[in-house]
């Protein structure tokens, strides 16, 4: 696959190499070392992309109870992620095209790491949510842009570098889930030390991203000073903006709405899982240890899922199957979470972390859905936006729910009924077909 994504990538990355007639015999180094690069900045800001919420939901009981959240509150406080998500992330392609995406993603993990350090120092409940929400800003634009540099440097190997991401993404989640309650009592029982803690890691990937920052203005520079690749890159600049003038108008496309809704349906399953899930645990004797660790069990099977499915998935026409397979489990998980909570905890969690893969799923059909790497820009910011839209009243109506019910049975089932129609509309979205298809 060749396109002007393509082009755009190897002008920028081996620089005058790509239009010069004399190489430069350092050039394959640089391209390999870049590469690891890119890698290994993809690796590490997946890991970021959930502590933030995972942290926070082993502790959530804490954290309220030092903030004096009602129950509402809290709700609400789960529903932060994905308005963030949204929000922000509709503004990532606009920012990525202005700045770069690695420069964009290198701002994100600063941002994260910001956020999570001065979240749990804050006085209230209000601050509490403006640093939450300057870390998921940084998640919100990293989210987007990932299948956007996925597509530009690994365009033949989109399923296994897709699993990858969302294997380290699940990961992290994961760690921070199982992790973050036995830090806490080692580093003295303090929630708000536990939480900011995962801060250092945020940090620690913005890194790799500063490495392609620099790389990509000496590239310019060398250009500049030489004489060629100026041209060269100017030539796949305007390839670039032509594609992305004659990308088809998203919203107009069912494929785009079938994705948008399906992501949205998962992303709701995935934060209500996330916030709440320990919580149901505690509330049915689990102690707030194991129910970390459960909900650790839940994100941990998207690190084996979530390479083998990106990977399944782009070698079938259609995705239908997977969605249903996927469906099938979270209605299994949630109806054994109404009836025996407690007795089968560590089946439930299990069968809901299978669920979840339809994250790494919606990931990998969003760049499926699309040509070129304008496309995939723009589907992934719609549907990622759109569907983080779709996942905000979620989360809320669990907590509301939950306050005025004093149980769980009403939310659970909430949870379960969601599924039917996130199986309905990722069948639409699993059709071999492509955006620009419908126009």
């Amino acid at each position: 696959m060749a396109d002007e994504t393509q082009t755009l990538d190897d002008n920028r990355t081996r620089g005058t190499a790509a239009t010069a007639p004399a190489v430069d015999s350092a050039a394959p180094w640089r391209s390999v070392w870049i590469t690891r690069l890119v890698v290994t900045g993809i690796v590490i800001a997946a890991l970021n992309l959930r502590p933030a919420i995972t942290s926070l939901g082993a502790l959530l009981e804490e954290a309220r109870a030092g903030l004096h959240m009602s129950g509402s509150v809290t709700g609400l406080l789960t529903s932060v992620p994905p308005l963030c998500f949204a929000v922000f992330g509709i503004a990532a392609p606009r920012l990525a095209r202005r700045f770069g995406p690695a420069a964009v993603v290198c701002a994100g993990m600063a941002a994260i790491a910001t956020g999570l350090a001065v979240r749990p120092f804050t006085g209230g409940t209000a601050f509490f949510l403006a640093a939450s929400a300057l870390a998921l800003m940084g998640i919100a634009v990293s989210n987007v842009l990932m299948p956007v540099i996925v597509k530009r440097y690994f365009p033949d190997r989109l399923g296994p570098m897709t699993g990858l991401y969302s294997m380290a993404l699940a990961l992290g989640t994961s760690v921070a889930a199982a992790a973050t309650v036995p830090m806490t009592e080692a580093l003295g029982g303090s929630w708000r030390v536990g939480l900011a803690v995962w801060a250092g890691l945020a940090a620690l990937a913005v890194l790799p991203w500063i490495g392609l920052v620099r790389n990509r203005e000496q590239g310019r520079e060398q250009g500049r000073e030489q004489g060629r690749g100026a041209a060269g890159r100017s030539t796949a600049d305007n390839q670039h903006a032509s594609a992305s003038a004659s990308a088809p108008r998203i919203r107009r496309s069912p494929t785009a709405w079938a994705l948008a809704c399906f992501f949205g349906l998962q992303a709701t399953g995935a934060y209500i899982t996330m916030g709440w899930m320990p919580q149901i645990f505690r509330d049915a004797g689990v102690s707030a240890g194991t129910a970390g660790v459960l909900l650790a069990v839940t994100m941990v099977m998207g690190v084996p899922l979530a390479f083998v499915i990106p990977r399944l998935a782009t070698r079938m026409r259609n995705q239908g199957p997977i969605v249903v397979a996927l469906g099938l489990s979270g209605l299994t998980g949630y109806l054994g979470l109404l009836l025996a909570p407690a007795a089968g905890a560590w089946a439930w969690a299990l069968l809901l972390g299978v669920s979840n893969c339809a994250f790494p799923l919606a990931l990998t059909m969003i760049g499926m859905r699309s040509r070129t790497g304008a496309g995939v820009a723009r589907l992934s910011a719609f549907a990622q936006s759109t569907g983080y839209l779709i996942a905000i009243p979620g989360p809320l109506l669990v907590g509301v729910l939950y306050q005025h019910s004093g149980g769980w049975e009403l939310p659970i089932g909430l949870m379960a009924a969601l599924i039917v129609p996130q199986i309905a509309v990722g069948i639409l979205a699993g059709r071999d077909r492509t955006v620009e298809d419908e126009f």
